[in-house]
C-alpha cells in the first residue's frame, strides 16, 4: 500500500462531485483509494494491473499539484508519460522572490505558461510553491529547462526562443515543417 500526502484545498478535486473523479481513478488505475479528508492523505492499494495501479500515486500527486483531474489521468494514456515538478520556493529567497519567480513563469495573462504548453505539447501548471508538468519524457525535459531559466533570471524572449527551437527540433525529427507563432 501506498500513501500520498496532497493539500487540503485539493480533496475536492480528487474526489469529485459526488465521489465521481475517485472512482474514475480507480476503475482507470485499478486500485483502491481511501482518502483521509482531514489531514490530505490517501491510501493507494492496487488491486488489478500493477503497471498502472503504479502510476495511481502519480496521478494522485498530479492533482495535489493543482492539475485537473482529466490531465491527471492521462499519465495512464501511454506508459511513456510522466509527471514531474519544481519546487519554486527553493529557488526563491523569500516570499516576495517567490511571488516574482511564479509570476515569471505564468506569465501575464498567463501567457508564459500558455506558450510552455503549446510549443512543448506538456500541460504545465503552477501551483502553491510548485511548477508541474505532464508530458513524454522529452516534453517534460524542455518544459523543466525553460522554467529553470525563468527561475534562474533569463528573459522571456530567450526562453521563448529556446522553445520555438526545441519545437522546431521534434517536428523536423518527425518530418514535419515548424512556422514560428506570428507577433
Amino acid at each position: 500500500m501506498k500513501h500520498v500526502k496532497i493539500p487540503q484545498d485539493r480533496i475536492g478535486t480528487l474526489i469529485g462531485e459526488g465521489g465521481e473523479t475517485l472512482r474514475r481513478i480507480e476503475q482507470a488505475a485499478e486500485v483502491r483509494l481511501d482518502v483521509n479528508s482531514q489531514d490530505g492523505s490517501v491510501a493507494i492499494e492496487r488491486n488489478g494491473d500493477p503497471v498502472r495501479g503504479m502510476q495511481a500515486p502519480e496521478i494522485v500527486r498530479a492533482i495535489g499539484r493543482g492539475f485537473d483531474p482529466d490531465a491527471a489521468l492521462s499519465l495512464l494514456d501511454d506508459e511513456m508519460r510522466m509527471f514531474d515538478t519544481i519546487d519554486i520556493e527553493r529557488a526563491a529567497r523569500n516570499d516576495n522572490d517567490l511571488r516574482r519567480k511564479k509570476g515569471r513563469l505564468i506569465g501575464e495573462n498567463g501567457r508564459t505558461r500558455e506558450l510552455m504548453e503549446e510549443l512543448t505539447g506538456a500541460s504545465v501548471v503552477i501551483y502553491g510553491s510548485t511548477f508541474g508538468v505532464i508530458g513524454q519524457p522529452n516534453e517534460v525535459d524542455v518544459a523543466r529547462s525553460a522554467a529553470e531559466m525563468l527561475l534562474d533570471g533569463a528573459p522571456h524572449g530567450a526562453v521563448y526562443s529556446y522553445l520555438e527551437r526545441k519545437r522546431a527540433e521534434e517536428l523536423k525529427q518527425q518530418g514535419m515543417e515548424y512556422h514560428e507563432f506570428p507577433g
